[in-house]
C-alpha cells in the first residue's frame, strides 16, 4: 500500500533542496529532483481530494444511521454517499495510474509491425492492425509518425514501423508486444475456405540520447536507389538509407523520405530502439523474476490474440477473455482490452510484492 507520511516527507524534503545553492547550481541534478517533486505535488493533491471525500463519507453515514434524523434527509444523504463513493473509487484508481505511470508515461515507443505466416493475407492484416493503432492513437490524443515501411502491390504491408509519442503511450501500447492470429477468408481465397494467418507486433522503447550513445565506428552506413511501391521519387535518387549495427549485427533499412538526411535520421532511430530492447531483454533474462510481474513474456514469438471474423470474435490468450466486437476493436476501440491488461499485471505486481 502507499505510505502517504513518506511520501509527504519526501515532498517536503524535495522542496528544501530545490531552493537550495548547490542544487541550483546542478541543472541536471535540479531537473531529476523537479520532475520528481512534480510527480509528488500532483500524486498528493488526489491523496488530499481523497481523504477529503472520505472525511464527507464518514460525515453522511453518520447521518444515515442515526435513528433520529428525519427520512428525508437520510435519503439526501444516502444519494449524496453514493455519488462520493464513486468519486472515491475514481480516485483511487487515478492514483493507481499516476503510480504505475511514473518514469514510464512519458516514454516515446517505437511500433513495429511485420507480416509472418500466410503470405499476402498476413500483409494486409498488418494493414489493418496498423490502421487500429492509428485510430486508437488519434482518439487518445497521441502524435504517430511513419518510420519506415514496406508496401505490397494489393495494399498490405510487409513491414511498417512507426513511433507514438505522448503520455501514457507505452503504458496502454506495451502489451501489444506479440503474435497476433487473424482467422478469416482472404480476399486472394476463391473457395471461401478459412485461412489461419499471423503478424508480429514489437513495441520498443524509443531511447533518449542520455541513455544510449552509439559509437559511429561501430556503424556501416550504404546508400541506395529506394523500390517498391512508393511513387515517382522511386528509383531515381539515393534516398534509401541501410545502417547496420556491426557488434549486433542488427540491420535497419528506410526509404520512405526522398531525403537521404530524413531516411538516416529515421533508420537511427528505429536502430537505438532495437538497441535499446536487446539490452533490456539481455538484462531481464539475468534477472528471471522481473518477469512475474508482467502479462505474458512480451516475446515476439508469442500468440498473444486472436481475431476470428467469421464469429466476430477477439480473444487474447494471456487474460483468457473473449468478447464478440470485432469489429469495433478494428476501429481502434481497444480500451477495453488495454484496462484488462493492465488491470492483471498490476494484479501480478501486487502478488509478487506481498501487497495483493
Amino acid at each position: 500500500m502507499i505510505n502517504i507520511k513518506k511520501l509527504k516527507k519526501e515532498y517536503q524534503d524535495l522542496s528544501v533542496q530545490l531552493s537550495s545553492a548547490q542544487v541550483l547550481r546542478n541543472r541536471e541534478k535540479y531537473q531529476q529532483l523537479a520532475k520528481r517533486f512534480s510527480f509528488l505535488e500532483k500524486l498528493l493533491a488526489l491523496v488530499e481530494r481523497k481523504e477529503q471525500y472520505s472525511q464527507a463519507k464518514k460525515h453522511l453515514a453518520k447521518i444515515v444511521s442515526d435513528p433520529q434524523e428525519e427520512e428525508d434527509v437520510k435519503s439526501l444523504a444516502k444519494e449524496e454517499l453514493g455519488q462520493i463513493e464513486e468519486n472515491v473509487k475514481r480516485l483511487d484508481e487515478e492514483i493507481e495510474d499516476k503510480i504505475f505511470e511514473e518514469g514510464s508515461g512519458q516514454r516515446d515507443i517505437i511500433i513495429e509491425i511485420r507480416a509472418a505466416a500466410g503470405g499476402e493475407e498476413s500483409a494486409l492484416f498488418s494493414t489493418d492492425l496498423f490502421k487500429m493503432y492509428s485510430k486508437y492513437i488519434e482518439k487518445k490524443g497521441w502524435k504517430q509518425e511513419v518510420l519506415s515501411s514496406n508496401p505490397t502491390e494489393i495494399g498490405g504491408f510487409k513491414e511498417i514501423i512507426f513511433s507514438v509519442k505522448g503520455h501514457g503511450a507505452f503504458t496502454h501500447l506495451k502489451f501489444e508486444s506479440g503474435v497476433h492470429r487473424v482467422q478469416r477468408v482472404p480476399v486472394t481465397e476463391s473457395g471461401g475456405r478459412i485461412h489461419t494467418s499471423t503478424v508480429t507486433v514489437a513495441v520498443l522503447v524509443e531511447p533518449k540520447e542520455i541513455e544510449l550513445k552509439v559509437n559511429p565506428e561501430d556503424l556501416k552506413i550504404e546508400t541506395c536507389r529506394a523500390s517498391g511501391a512508393g511513387g515517382q521519387h522511386v528509383n531515381v535518387t539515393d534516398s534509401a538509407v541501410r545502417i547496420q549495427h556491426i557488434p549486433t549485427g542488427i540491420v535497419v533499412a528506410c526509404q520512405d523520405e526522398r531525403s537521404q538526411i530524413k531516411n538516416r535520421a529515421k533508420a537511427m532511430r528505429v536502430l537505438k530502439a532495437r538497441l535499446m530492447e536487446k539490452m533490456q531483454r539481455e538484462e531481464t533474462e539475468k534477472i528471471t523474476q522481473a518477469r512475474r510481474g508482467q502479462v505474458g513474456t512480451g516475446d515476439r514469438s508469442e500468440k498473444i490474440r486472436t481475431y476470428n471474423f467469421p464469429e466476430r470474435r477477439v480473444t487474447d490468450h494471456r487474460i483468457n477473455f473473449t468478447f464478440h466486437r470485432l469489429e469495433a476493436v478494428l476501429e481502434g476501440d481497444i480500451d477495453e482490452l488495454v484496462k484488462r491488461l493492465i488491470k492483471e499485471e498490476r494484479k501480478k505486481i501486487y502478488e509478487t510484492k506481498g501487497l495483493a
